[in-house]
């Protein structure tokens, strides 16, 4: 699989696609149009900028025109229709992320969208402030984190899959070959589909791509470590919880752990999401906002089906909960164990990690492999030689949870993987039967590395900071400099799931189509009541002006006793404020305006 990109590859490298992307292109911007053309591969497409209509261009006819401005880009990532017009997504910088079998991987460094919206002069004044409020949207998603391709490789299968469909797959166009539940630009791709431009569709895979290389017996040893998120319920970390009805479930990774060796390629699959009940955490200004289970009629049909996808798509699942069994996340933790006893063949473990890894104490997650060792065994992992010859398969998967399922999950996913890790190299004939990376300590510390930054990856994507708890899986215990980098972490999530995260949300449901912007639809933005962003900054400063005030006047108290009427009286409005605005915080705070809760 995946590769050092500055490293020769260790399996043999395979030829190209015929269905590859084209590498380098040359953005052509006219007055009246866009021309977007292949520097490699000779294939060109005209996007009208009045009214952003697509049609492919002959040879002839892309090297017509004079008055026009050159640059370079590095792939069309999708369309989008809005109220004025269409908008051109396109990958205007890109890093060498490593290497898919000899081919290389790329992660999107800058994106930005081209406009076709002429026809903007002839809307509305409600549809130009839409259409200004969803342009916001649009340089909001052109920053998403975590973005990766390749021009001639599927990146949303796994080796197991991958290596288990028939090879004249290979032949398809990338967007035909790649699985739709990883393809972040899915709904932005569809007008280039139907454009027939397929040398130009590039899916892009969010999550992360780590790589490392280190040497056991005098050969080389290069470990991989690829998350794929799924596109079906998207979202950031306090509006996208739990399932929808269909049994798709937030912050939904599935996380492959590859290594090379002489020839041999293993894989070890695991898998992460929400809790797959129907339940929200609506932010209110509170650190931790309350867990509320909704009531449905449909909820057990909800755990029933998202369980039946991952039997179906993994075979046998371990249910690995992580959450705590005091509190809003015992009752939810309650809950859902209670619906597990529903669900026949699907081993559920509860593991309270607040409690038994107290302390920061990563090595009593062994109580935890001691429960699961025998199963986590017997569905192995999936080992594949040089010529392509299937020697092992993993016949089941770990599905890890805890509340956002980033931190203790990680911890916990790292600690299984390095176990798996350990098994494959002993079959390889890296280690003795007996060995373990651990034992290496320049070893240990590329390993922990990549499953940090790992960790790091996914928790920006979905929560907008960084993990915490990366302590846990670099030194197996928690450290001064560590705990006050998971605090300014804390914070940054605190602020930005209260503050921000709401206009995140409409981003991805205007992104992902979730919501489909059409003029038949009144304006979702004509809604009674305030919003936070008016009245937040108000509140503040009155807030922060009468904390002043009554300290200046408490100050100046023994020389006249005006000032102890004034102090009261400035308490009294700070108390008040303070009070009306943890009263009413859920209307303080950013809230997405578009689909709501989903």
């Amino acid at each position: 699989m995946a590769t050092d990109a500055d490293e020769a590859p260790l399996l043999a490298e395979e030829p190209l696609s015929p269905g590859s992307c084209s590498r380098e292109l040359e953005l052509r911007e006219f007055r009246d149009r866009y021309v977007i053309r292949s520097i490699d591969g000779g294939g060109a497409f005209a996007v009208s900028r009045s009214n952003g209509s697509l049609r492919s261009l002959s040879a002839e006819e892309a090297a017509s025109g004079s008055d026009y401005k050159v640059s370079k880009i590095f792939g069309v990532a999708g369309v989008i229709r809005l109220l004025a017009g269409s908008y051109i997504l396109v990958i205007t910088s890109r890093k060498d992320a490593g290497s898919y079998l000899g081919s290389p991987v790329y992660s999107v460094n800058s994106m930005k969208f081209l406009c076709c919206n002429e026809a903007i002069k002839h809307l509305t004044s409600q549809e130009k402030r839409d259409e200004a409020y969803f342009m916001s949207l649009l340089r909001i998603a052109e920053t998403t984190h975590g973005l990766y391709y390749s021009y001639d490789r599927d990146l949303t299968l796994n080796l197991q899959r991958a290596s288990k469909l028939v090879a004249g797959r290979v032949h398809k166009p990338l967007w035909k070959q790649a699985d739709p539940r990883f393809v972040w630009n899915k709904n932005l791709l569809e007008e280039l589909i139907e454009a027939k431009v397929d040398e130009f569709i590039i899916p892009l895979i969010q999550g992360s791509f780590q790589t490392a290389q280190f040497t056991l017996k005098d050969a080389p040893i290069r470990i991989t470590l690829f998350s794929r998120r799924c596109n079906r319920r998207l979202g950031t970390r306090m509006w996208r919880r739990g399932a929808n009805l269909e049994g798709a479930t937030a912050n939904f990774v599935e996380t492959e752990q590859l290594a090379e060796y002489e020839g041999l390629m293993s894989s070890f699959i695991q898998v992460r999401g929400s809790i797959p009940l129907l339940w929200e955490q609506i932010v209110d200004l509170s650190y931790k906002p309350q867990l509320s289970i909704i009531e449905h009629e449909e909820m057990p049909k909800v755990v029933q089906r998202h369980f039946h996808d991952l039997s179906q798509r993994y075979g046998e699942t371990i249910v690995v909960d992580l959450t705590d069994k005091q509190g809003d996340e015992g009752n939810l933790s309650n809950a859902f164990a209670a619906e597990m006893e529903k669900i026949p063949n699907i081993r559920y473990v509860h593991f309270d990690f607040h409690h038994i890894c107290h302390g920061g104490n990563f090595d009593n997650l062994q109580v935890l492999y001691n429960q699961i060792e025998e199963d986590i065994q017997k569905q192995g992992y999936f080992l594949i030689n040089s010529k392509g010859e299937i020697l092992l398969e993993q016949g089941g998967i770990v599905r890890s949870n805890c509340v956002d399922c980033l931190d203790r999950t990680n911890v916990t996913q790292s600690f299984l993987a390095r176990k798996s890790l350990d098994i494959q190299l002993q079959c390889m004939g890296a280690l003795s039967s007996s060995g373990s990376i651990s034992e290496s300590d320049d070893i240990d510390d590329t390993f922990k590395k990549i499953w940090v930054e790992h960790g790091d990856e996914l928790s920006l994507e979905y929560a907008g900071s960084y993990a915490l708890k990366g302590d846990l899986v670099r030194y197996g215990r928690q450290t001064l400099p560590g705990l006050i980098k998971d605090g300014m972490s804390a914070l940054s999530r605190y602020y930005l799931n209260n503050f921000h995260d709401g206009v995140r949300q409409d981003a991805l449901d205007l992104i992902s189509g979730y919501y489909a912007v059409s003029k038949s639809v009144s304006s979702p933005f004509q809604i009674g009541g305030f919003e936070s962003t008016t009245y937040l900054p108000v509140a503040s400063a009155i807030i922060v002006g009468g904390i002043t005030a009554t300290t200046f006047t408490l100050s100046q108290v023994g020389r006249n006793a005006q000032h102890f009427i004034a102090s009261i009286i400035c308490a009294g409005l700070t108390a008040g404020m303070v009070a009306l605005v943890k009263a009413n915080g859920k209307q303080f705070c950013s809230k997405p305006r578009l689909c709501g809760l989903i």
